[in-house]
């Protein structure tokens, strides 16, 4: 079987953000078990606002076909004030007007980190509901990283705990998944 091709999608576009550095390690993890890791980068899409009345821009079924492209897709997210980031909630809104097979094809894995303790476990949950809802598989096993000061080594690496064993246990379960799907 060929390695399992994984996309990473970092709802923070802030160069040295918090969700980018666990989208970083998330990436060496499934390095590590033998996946393809390579990042769906959002400022390669521009997207203006969701408005029924707009044309749909190209770069709609662009980013479709690129997360089509993947077995699996990991969603990085920052939380805003409980929810879901605009940029993030915005590309799931435009691209589900065209299709929703880029939500139903691929396995996907949930994951946020955050300055506090709480871990972005509003916004994942809202995530979960809004891909499944759109006839996504979500794996369960989602990835919650507080006290984002202390959680990466100096080389970058997810250390904090439990952070670090969720990251694995997501790793495992999507990517067991997607070889049953093959």
């Amino acid at each position: 079987m060929t390695a399992p091709k994984i996309g990473f999608l970092c709802a923070s576009l802030r160069e040295g953000s918090i969700n980018q550095q666990l989208q970083t390690a998330l990436m060496r993890r499934f390095k590590a078990a033998g996946a393809k890791a390579s990042k769906i980068d959002l400022n390669k899409f521009e997207l203006p606002l969701y408005h029924g009345d707009l044309n749909t821009p190209g770069t709609v079924k662009k980013l479709i076909r690129k997360m089509k492209s993947y077995d699996g897709i990991v969603i990085i997210t920052p939380e805003y004030n409980g929810s879901l980031p605009p940029l993030l909630k915005n590309a799931i809104d435009w691209t589900s007007t065209v299709s929703t097979d880029h939500i139903k094809g691929p396995v996907y894995g949930i994951a946020s980190c955050t300055p506090g303790p709480m871990s972005g476990i509003m916004c994942m949950r809202q995530l979960q509901f809004i891909l499944t809802r759109l006839g996504g598989e979500v794996i369960p096993n989602q990835v919650g990283c507080g006290h984002a000061a202390k959680a990466f080594d100096a080389k970058g690496n997810l250390i904090a705990q439990p952070a670090a064993t969720f990251a694995d246990t997501m790793r495992n379960a999507m990517l067991e998944r997607i070889a049953r799907k093959a």
